[in-house]
């Protein structure tokens, strides 16, 4: 019988009950036999497991902590010596004097210094792992994750790891020492999760839970774990409850695992609760949940109840419930006013990170009041005046920089400037954003703290570069960029991180292409040698790479409009590793994917058809409703603009349009025009001869919209509109019907119709004057759609060379007419 849980107990309640209250004292004045020695010598002697035993029993009364740690060595150095067939480990645990043993240790450990006891878990964890994994509990529950005790455990597990098969308890080591091992050792512990995986029963929610805990905390995406994990939930629907599923989903949220049928499994879980919380504790768990996946009417009735218990909610309560309703998209004008008047009551007590929460979740929300607002920028600044952390001052600056009159004292500004050499370039990113926020709202404070702010930007960069050239590695690099959006970096250093990665170009492989191309997606920076690896490690190493993943690493060619040397073979190798994943592909991904691919002018007839059918967008449907307001607007749009494409560019697929209604509702905001676009509109009147010769803001056939439009005919004269122009700011007729024949249609012989689109510098890459690629579709499909495209640059429209009207004015004629006024 195992009775190693009563040893264990016993041994760690002790020491951590101790070593907390007095540390040192147990080994200062400790009364010992003179000599040790002879006892040891006698063990030595010993040839098999049963005469240390009767020694065991002979001696207990007078044997010392070292001569039990030498027992332990004993047992395990004869077990070492046998071949596998030999070999006793169930015999030796269960021996009545194992148990002796343990107890001798329980009462000695006091004694014993961190090495020999650490010895002493690491044998007995050779005849059971599981006492290793409930101690690395015991060190977990006191929070004591980066105790040396911690690291030797983490050691014993590197060090016993091919040999350990009990994955129950290696789960609980691996989440236990998570915060404590290298980037390597992670990824020996997710393949050896992978090899023991199977072994498991089926119903071992637990485990699978304490394995995405692991990915969480080591924020590995790892998708082929997670979804066996995700099998093992929805394998045993009946055993989750409410914790259960509330820690599942937050652990798929912070690793963005996508799955659709679980989500919607809790979701109709969830929704059956609903009647039977009636606690705020337990409803409150249930509306930060559901909330976010919930339909509208499950919405509904989930607001209405917490605003009959909103006065009883505690202040983490409220915080909670606020986060929910940021995620949910809630502007429930009672609601917030109800949980922002309790937030307001405790808002002294708040940590620091938790005000960041509120003044995100506020901010997103829209919600405004002067007096709540004050309240939190003086417990920021005051949490910022005493902090000495990067990440907290950090995230304490951002905090302050989303409130109104975001501006920094010179107190702040120094206490930045203060711990700069100790930021990471995820730290130093945070601070340029924010200081870029205060130049543009501080418009008032322009001459005294403006120029504080840019040296404060010219240091930030200095760091930051400094960082950059002292990268040695791209994984060490990785680990400072893995958090930070590319969009956010300032200019020069952006240019600087890419060279970085540029330099380690030949580090990108199928572990790290994915989250390389992730970075490269959000920085609009074209660097054609990243996208040419990234396209290379793809078709050379696809069957390494998940299929779930694909979308990641074509995005970037997708948005910078880039066609790699080997073109038809990268997309070919991604499509077909695809195609056997379609019928369970995420609806969502499947949707972002089709698009990508028509932005490259890409059609893999398959994939597209497995979109455009009654079942998928059926699934896409269902999809819908869990989703945000935002990102169901985002996804039904790229769906549009897929069925549009495929309509113009690819109509031997047969496959109809279906999106009329959807863009009436959707372009009933159109029409008006901003400052540039209006100049440009009256400079095109002058240039062809009147306002009735040009339209603003033209609806095509497909529902594009158009800046400009005008038509010459065959002599290049511009031809009149007559009564149906569209006066600036109104919402104009569509010129043609939908699904009409487009070329030369309702135009005299020879007539072209010309588009003029005004192109922003959100239309092009952020380095080099290259259209992103849904611009370039759109150019596709204008002329597609029987029109000449002349595309005006915002960089050349306000360059040096068009400083004056004039020169303007002969640009228009010279691209409209192909003839320079002289």
């Amino acid at each position: 019988m195992k009775k190693t849980p009563v040893f264990l107990d016993s041994l760690v309640t002790d020491m951590l009950r101790l070593r907390a209250i007095c540390p040192f004292s147990w080994r200062v004045f400790q009364f010992r036999p003179i000599s040790c020695e002879p006892l040891i010598i006698q063990m030595n002697k010993c040839t098999d497991e049963e005469q240390i035993f009767d020694f065991i029993e002979r001696n207990k009364a007078i044997l010392s902590e070292k001569q039990v740690g030498c027992a332990f060595d004993m047992l395990w150095k004869l077990q070492k010596q046998k071949t596998s067939l030999l070999k006793n480990v169930e015999d030796v645990r269960d021996h009545p004097q194992f148990l002796t043993l343990h107890n001798l240790a329980t009462n000695k450990f006091k004694l014993m210094n961190d090495d020999t006891l650490v010895n002493v878990l690491h044998i007995t964890q050779q005849f059971d792992i599981k006492l290793l994994s409930e101690f690395s509990s015991c060190l977990a529950d006191q929070r004591l994750y980066f105790s040396p005790l911690m690291g030797k455990i983490a050691d014993i597990v590197h060090r016993n790891l091919e040999t350990t098969q009990d994955l129950s308890s290696l789960s609980v080591l691996m989440v236990n020492i998570s915060s404590l091992i290298s980037r390597h050792f992670q990824q020996q512990l997710v393949n050896k999760t992978e090899l023991l995986f199977d072994t498991i029963d089926s119903s071992e929610v637990n485990v699978a839970t304490r394995i995405t805990r692991f990915l969480r905390n080591i924020k590995y995406c790892y998708q082929p774990l997670l979804e066996k994990c995700n099998n093992v939930f929805l394998s045993n629907v009946d055993q989750l409850d409410l914790d259960s599923i509330s820690k599942i989903l937050r652990l798929y949220k912070f690793l963005q695992f996508n799955s659709f049928e679980f989500i919607m499994m809790a979701k109709k879980k969830l929704t059956e609760m609903i009647p039977l919380c009636n606690h705020p504790a337990s409803f409150v768990k249930l509306f930060v949940t559901l909330g976010p996946i919930a339909g509208p009417e499950e919405k509904k009735q989930l607001k209405s109840t917490l605003l009959l218990m909103s006065e009883d909610l505690t202040g983490e309560q409220a915080l909670a419930v606020l986060r929910a309703m940021e995620d949910m998209e809630s502007r429930n004008s009672h609601l917030i006013k109800r949980v922002t008047s309790v937030l307001h009551k405790h808002l002294d007590s708040y940590k620091p990170l938790e005000l960041l929460k509120i003044t995100q979740a506020l901010t997103f929300l829209h919600f405004q009041r002067k007096e709540f607002s004050a309240k939190l920028r003086e417990l920021l600044l005051s949490y910022l005046k005493i902090s000495f952390k990067p990440t907290e001052v950090s995230f304490l600056v951002y905090a302050i920089s989303l409130l109104p009159s975001p501006h920094l004292d010179e107190v702040g500004i120094s206490r930045i400037e203060a711990v700069l050499p100790q930021c990471d370039l995820n730290n130093l990113s945070s601070f340029a954003t924010s200081v870029l926020r205060w130049i543009q709202c501080d418009h008032m404070y322009l001459d005294s703290i403006t120029g504080k702010q840019l040296k404060l930007l010219q240091k930030l960069d200095h760091y930051g570069r400094q960082r950059l050239q002292h990268s040695n590695s791209l994984d060490l690099l990785w680990e400072e960029l893995k958090y930070v959006r590319g969009n956010t970096f300032p200019e020069s250093l952006l240019e600087e991180t890419i060279a970085t990665l540029q330099h380690f170009v030949d580090e990108i492989n199928y572990i790290n292409v994915v989250e390389i191309a992730s970075f490269i997606s959000n920085t609009d920076y074209l660097s054609t040698l990243l996208l040419d690896r990234i396209a290379s490690v793809a078709v050379q190493q696809i069957e390494k790479i998940h299929p779930f993943t694909i979308l990641a690493i074509i995005l970037p060619f997708s948005t910078l409009n880039y066609d790699p040397p080997q073109r038809d073979e990268f997309f070919g190798t991604c499509v077909q590793h695809l195609n056997s994943y379609l019928g369970i592909l995420d609806p969502l991904m499947l949707v972002y994917l089709g698009f990508s691919l028509a932005t490259l002018q890409y059609f893999p007839e398959d994939l597209l058809k497995s979109i455009f059918n009654i079942e998928f967008l059926s699934r896409l449907d269902s999809q819908l409703e869990i989703l945000s307001s935002s990102l169901s607007a985002r996804v039904q749009f790229h769906l549009m603009e897929l069925n549009r494409s495929i309509c113009l560019e690819c109509p031997e697929f047969q496959i109809p349009w279906f999106h009329d209604r959807f863009c009436q509702q959707y372009n009933k905001g159109i029409g008006v025009m901003n400052g540039a676009q209006q100049q440009i509109y009256k400079m095109l009147a002058e240039v062809l001869g009147g306002i009735n010769c040009v339209k603003a803001s033209v609806l095509t056939p497909y529902y594009h919209t158009v800046d400009f439009e005008c038509i010459l005919d065959k002599r290049k004269k511009p031809l009149p509109y007559g009564s149906h122009n569209t006066a600036l700011g109104q919402l104009p007729e569509m010129p043609w019907e939908p699904n009409t024949e487009i070329v030369g249609s309702r135009l005299p012989p020879g007539a072209e119709r010309i588009a003029l689109e005004f192109l922003d510098s959100k239309s092009f890459c952020r380095n080099i004057p290259h259209m992103k690629g849904k611009f370039a579709m759109k150019k596709r499909h204008l002329e597609i759609l029987g029109y000449r495209v002349i595309q005006i640059s915002q960089f050349e429209w306000n360059s040096m060379a068009l400083s004056t009207k004039d020169a303007r004015m002969d640009y228009l004629r010279e691209r409209i007419f192909g003839e320079v006024k002289s």
